[in-house]
């Protein structure tokens, strides 16, 4: 197996003496969706403020490409191709589809302010190119046909899908999802589902926070489960889906019959 592209030691954060995250490691692989599950208050969505530079932990360390990124701020870390969704929609409403898109190119933007002010050519070209990267990953997440249309009128399903396209316009090689599919019926947990595979397939590591037991248990290749903020269990879905104490702290008798329909 090759080196991993993402890596967390011993990551650990308090507040007010409370450890929400207590010696956490886990190793991110290139092409493979490593899902983060647990009951709520397990430390999940903490985990990734630490990993994706939201919060400094109190101790452990965060590798990125075998970089230690420990405590870099966010935009660092997406300079070196960390990106991430949010549990809200952190979308541009009176924005179109396209232009929510091309905030996630500024970062590769090279013209400078002066070259804005005076419309020089090179604005217009990347302008161009801008646009058609957005267009292309419109059409990935399959909202091609409402490039045009504002943000806020779109269903629910084609926000979430949105905000997954406007992650993948950073060119990241590594995207952390934080429930992706929450509030989404099932033909649009079905989207999701297709869209994540796709960016795994394309060399992207994804990590992924999930109640959607289906989705989790159907795509991911390895699952972390957390436990008041400590690992409880990790391995694959297979082993997990059917570890007693996963049962006893999350899944229950109900969930795992959920699991194993997956």
């Amino acid at each position: 197996m090759s080196a991993p592209l993402l890596e967390t030691e011993n990551l650990s954060i308090a507040f007010g003496g409370v450890k929400a995250v207590d010696g956490v490691s886990l190793k991110v692989q290139p092409r493979r969706i490593h899902s983060i599950i647990g009951p709520n208050g397990a430390g999940k969505t903490t985990l990734f403020n630490l990993i994706s530079g939201l919060y400094q932990p109190s101790s452990g360390r965060v590798r990125l490409a075998g970089e230690d990124v420990t405590g870099l701020p966010p935009d660092a870390l997406a300079r070196r191709g960390l990106s991430r969704s949010f549990q809200n929609l952190q979308i541009f409403f009176r924005m179109s589809a396209l232009d929510n898109v091309m905030v996630g190119r500024h970062q590769h933007e090279k013209t400078s302010l002066l070259s804005h002010v005076f419309a020089l050519p090179s604005v217009s070209r990347e302008n161009a190119r801008s646009r058609e990267m957005a267009m292309a990953l419109l059409e990935r997440v399959g909202l091609a046909d409402l490039a045009g249309k504002e943000a806020g009128s779109l269903s629910y399903g084609a926000l979430k899908r949105l905000e997954i396209a406007r992650a993948l316009a950073t060119e990241p090689r590594i995207l952390l999802l934080d429930e992706p599919a929450a509030g989404c019926n099932a033909i649009e947990t079905e989207e999701i589902d297709r869209v994540i595979q796709s960016v795994a397939a394309s060399g992207i590591a994804v990590l992924l926070v999930e109640h959607d037991m289906r989705l989790v248990m159907r795509i991911s290749d390895e699952i972390l489960v957390l436990e008041r903020g400590r690992t409880l269990v990790s391995g694959t879905p297979a082993e997990v889906r059917d570890d007693p104490r996963v049962i006893a702290a999350y899944l229950g008798t109900f969930g795992s019959a959920e699991a194993n329909r997956a």
